[in-house]
């Protein structure tokens, strides 16, 4: 069975750092591609990041580009999501996501058919 939990979330100020995890279980990296995506109160979820399976590719969104850094440990069976330089706009429930077979991988959620629960990320001004 799939499993994939997101921690990791807090408060930080303006221009801080925070690193996200996303544990897994019952997948390798190799055949699931990782997706991370935010969902603010009242807007539509956002692809931030995702690394292919078999670290095929790697993608950012614009918003994110240059600040977010996503990397694999295997031995922990973990994905990482390092922000830096966050904006009040970073503020959102963070989910990581697990689609199988997607070496190139994706920021729409429509192909992520695994999903962990959120973590809230806070970054005040």
């Amino acid at each position: 069975e799939v499993q994939l939990q997101a921690s990791g979330g807090g408060l930080a100020e303006a221009g801080g750092s925070l690193r996200l995890s996303c544990g897994t279980s019952g997948l390798t990296f190799d055949d699931y591609a990782i997706g991370w995506f935010r969902q603010a109160p009242g807007r539509e979820r956002e692809g931030v990041s995702c690394i292919g399976s078999g670290y095929g590719s790697i993608y950012y969104s614009d918003s994110v580009k240059g600040r977010f850094t996503v990397s694999v440990d295997n031995v922990a069976n973990t994905v990482y999501l390092q922000m830096n330089s966050l904006k009040p706009e970073d503020t959102a429930v963070y989910y990581c996501a697990a689609d199988k077979w997607d070496d190139l991988c994706t920021l729409a959620d429509g192909p992520y058919d695994f999903w962990g629960q959120g973590t809230q990320v806070t970054v005040s001004s």
